[in-house]
């Protein structure tokens, strides 16, 4: 533990609490065999320990160290939690949502994909205002805090008011705002003045990407231009790709590309990409994959897949070429909640299945994808995503005593497949609570939901007519 001089405070001492430890944090495009990532889960799943009855110390939104109770019993601190009973684990990543979309939660179910953009999603959102958006981005972050999430990546219109959103709730994001070639050369020129205005904003929380929304949305002039103004200016890019088979099959026969073939003739698999669902991804692309030069991540969100019945990630195909995947939940609209927590579970149940083998995404693994690899895949591999001296304080305190939790005999089999968002009492960000003993310290959900709901019948009024965008996966 370091030694500091007891005149200057700790910010916050947790006490008594099981400690989610990650034994390294290795990216898997270090590994000098990157078929190793198969056995760990493209990270460090095999690290994955727990220290029982520790201590937390927190230091100007940092974690200083992780020791015993008796270590610190005397250090005097502003806030102290008695955390006995509880797990301390890394807040978990939303790697891929848009989160005004919450004000669609529930609108247009039990539909293809095509009807569930044409007829339904993309004409209500001709109707999104300013305050719409904050709004929705507002309850949206409430939800997330309540859900254990303290960082999330968003890809959106009027994403101001979403940053707006982000610094009031405390949390942590990265965001872009998404744009299509239908816009013009102003699409792509809004989504880089968000990138620079708003890289560093709420206290450095806030971190920018380029988002175009996707090669059938995006032509390839654009994608190119995209790619060229991250490497200039050291931007991730947030795109969705490959997003079904049937997508990747239209493309195939309209340009005799894959989307993965398209990023790549693009330039844009040689910087730092974040790639929504990748359900589609064929052999071939996980060579084209490969030769990319960039950090290529993917964030996969396997309730909507179910909903839409498409196929999952192919997440041990993705680890054999060392490939990280966050996990996500895309919007409310298709996933209906931003439950990460469920994501976690869907993941490793979903990933069994398709791969007919029990053996197959273990526990530890699903954490590390929750965790470490989800940091990764939003650019803050190096700041969260594990519990560890020199980490941002972005941590959750986790009730395991509950009945559907009780007894543990592994703590990582408790968490993923018997514990749920519910079970979060405290949600931490920089060192300041968020939320604590399930009760929300910076958003007033009430209020929220007062502002909202009138305004509903004018959000999803469709006799208009119009469309944001015609879906058209070629």
């Amino acid at each position: 533990m370091t030694t500091v001089p007891e005149s200057r405070p700790a910010d916050l001492v947790i006490t008594g609490c099981t400690t989610l430890t990650h034994g390294r944090t290795t990216d898997p495009t270090d590994l000098d065999d990157p078929a190793d990532a198969t056995r760990t889960g493209a990270g460090a799943a095999g690290d994955i320990g727990f220290l029982d009855n520790s201590a937390i110390v927190v230091r100007d939104g940092l974690i200083e160290s992780i020791t015993t109770p008796e270590a610190v019993a005397g250090l005097p601190a502003v806030e102290r939690i008695d955390a006995r009973g509880l797990l301390a684990m890394p807040g978990l990543i939303n790697c891929h949502t848009h989160t005004p979309m919450v004000a669609l939660r529930g609108i247009a179910e039990d539909l293809p994909i095509e009807e569930w953009f044409n007829d339904w999603i993309w004409p209500i959102e001709t109707n999104l205002t300013d305050r719409d958006i904050e709004l929705g981005a507002l309850l949206a972050c409430a939800e997330m805090i309540r859900g254990g999430v303290t960082t999330f990546a968003d890809h959106y219109f009027a994403m101001d008011r979403v940053a707006a959103a982000t610094e009031t709730s405390g949390l942590r994001a990265n965001l872009g705002q998404g744009y299509f070639s239908s816009e013009g050369a102003e699409g792509l020129e809004r989504s880089l003045d968000f990138a620079l205005r708003l890289r560093g904003a709420a206290d450095g929380r806030i971190t920018t990407s380029l988002a175009p929304h996707a090669p059938y949305t995006v032509d390839d002039d654009d994608l190119a231009a995209t790619a060229e103004l991250a490497r200039e200016h050291g931007l991730l890019v947030h795109t969705h790709a490959a997003e079904n088979k049937e997508q990747t099959a239209a493309s195939v026969a309209a340009t005799g590309r894959t989307p993965i073939e398209t990023l790549h003739r693009a330039g844009l698999l040689d910087v730092d990409v974040l790639v929504a669902h990748g359900t589609g991804l064929t052999d071939g692309d996980l060579a084209v994959l490969r030769r990319g030069t960039g950090r290529v991540a993917f964030a996969t969100a396997p309730k909507g897949y179910l909903k839409f019945g498409w196929d999952q990630t192919p997440l041990r195909a993705l680890a054999s070429i060392g490939v990280p995947v966050g996990l996500a939940t895309d919007g409310a609209a298709s996933n209906n909640t931003l439950d990460v927590w469920e994501s976690m579970t869907l993941t490793a149940l979903t990933q069994k299945s398709s791969e007919r083998d029990p053996a197959w995404l273990t526990a530890r693994q699903a954490l590390d994808h929750a965790t470490t690899q989800s940091a990764r895949a939003v650019g803050l591999g190096d700041q969260v995503g594990a519990l560890a001296p020199g980490r941002r304080a972005d941590l959750i305190l986790v009730d395991l005593t509950g009945p559907h939790t009780q007894p543990v005999h592994d703590h990582a089999a408790t968490l993923v497949y018997s514990a749920r968002s519910a079970d979060v009492l405290t949600t931490i960000v920089d060192g300041k609570v968020l939320m604590r003993d399930r009760r929300l310290l910076t958003l007033d959900v009430p209020r929220i939901v007062e502002e909202l709901n009138p305004r509903l019948p004018a959000l999803t009024y469709r006799g208009h007519g119009r469309r944001i965008q015609d879906y058209d996966p070629a």
